[in-house]
């Protein structure tokens, strides 16, 4: 975990003494809606990122359910270079914690907004790693479900950690409803969007959207509101290919990223191994 990893903006405040007589809090590096995020560091001086739900959420049960189930869910994924480390999760001083690695980064949504250099200059292997990253989410039988670049960290080298699983869910056999239709409305697929059942190509779209604005700086589908975004993912032309926000796109990664966007998610890649197996043959050459 790192800085400003949820969506935000990093706060001063003063800091607690200590939480639970373990960790001591260096710095909260960001408030998000439902929880905050300390660096900290054990007896020894080792760092952590400490994320622990707000108190104002102490008693509310869906808030705590989704906390928790992110926890569950990252302490099941397989140990990868590109999520980020969990180390443990349970309460302190009566509230839920999550205990995760601590990596100097920023979310990919602020690196986007500032034009960082970082991203020109490593766009191929970012491009390659995020997919690589949400591959292993789903080899491990997870769904994101929540995959979008507030949720994308990449550090000054330009390596990927993928983090919040508070929305993740099992993939299953079958096209399934989701109760309450998890997402974030920019990145959900229409048929999310729709209501309909989803499977795991549902995080391939939402690949496909944060892969489009990584190259060009633009929403794929605009709209303030969901019934705009959906409006803009049914109109039958299609986005507009990336290649007329951006020349030096090569046309192998438009078609990719294209087809990730495909309305029908039958016309999308099959698997995000098939996704990772095509930018990895587009992108190293």
């Amino acid at each position: 975990m790192a800085n400003e990893a949820e969506a935000g903006t990093a706060v001063g405040s003063a800091a607690p003494e200590c939480f639970g007589g373990r960790f001591y809090p260096q710095e909260l590096i960001n408030s998000g809606g439902m929880a905050d995020i300390w660096l900290v560091t054990d007896q020894r001086g080792k760092p952590f990122a400490l994320r622990k739900l707000k108190p104002e959420l102490r008693f509310n049960l869906r808030a705590r359910r989704r906390f928790v189930r992110g926890c569950q869910v990252l302490a099941q994924l397989n140990e990868s270079d590109f999520i980020v480390g969990y180390v443990e999760h349970g309460k302190l001083d009566g509230a839920l914690y999550l205990l995760m690695d601590y990596v100097e980064a920023s979310n990919l949504k602020l690196l986007l907004a500032r034009h960082d250099p970082v991203l020109t200059e490593n766009v191929a292997q970012i491009l390659i790693d995020m997919a690589v990253g949400l591959n292993h989410v789903h080899e491990s039988g997870f769904m994101h479900l929540d995959f979008k670049p507030e949720n994308i960290l990449v550090t000054g080298n330009g390596n990927v950690r993928l983090i919040d699983f508070d929305l993740a869910q099992p993939i299953l056999e079958k096209p399934q409803k989701m109760s309450g239709n998890p997402g974030t409305p920019g990145y959900m697929s229409p048929e999310q969007l729709q209501g309909k059942p989803i499977n795991a190509r549902v995080d391939i779209f939402a690949y496909g959207v944060a892969a489009y604005e990584l190259v060009t700086n633009h929403k794929p589908f605009p709209g303030e509101t969901p019934a705009e975004i959906l409006g803009a993912q049914l109109e039958p032309a299609g986005p507009i290919p990336p290649s007329e926000h951006n020349a030096d796109i090569p046309p192998a990664l438009e078609k990719i990223i294209l087809k990730c966007l495909s309305r029908d998610p039958g016309r999308r890649h099959p698997f995000v191994s098939v996704l990772v197996h095509e930018l990895q043959s587009t992108l190293y050459v």
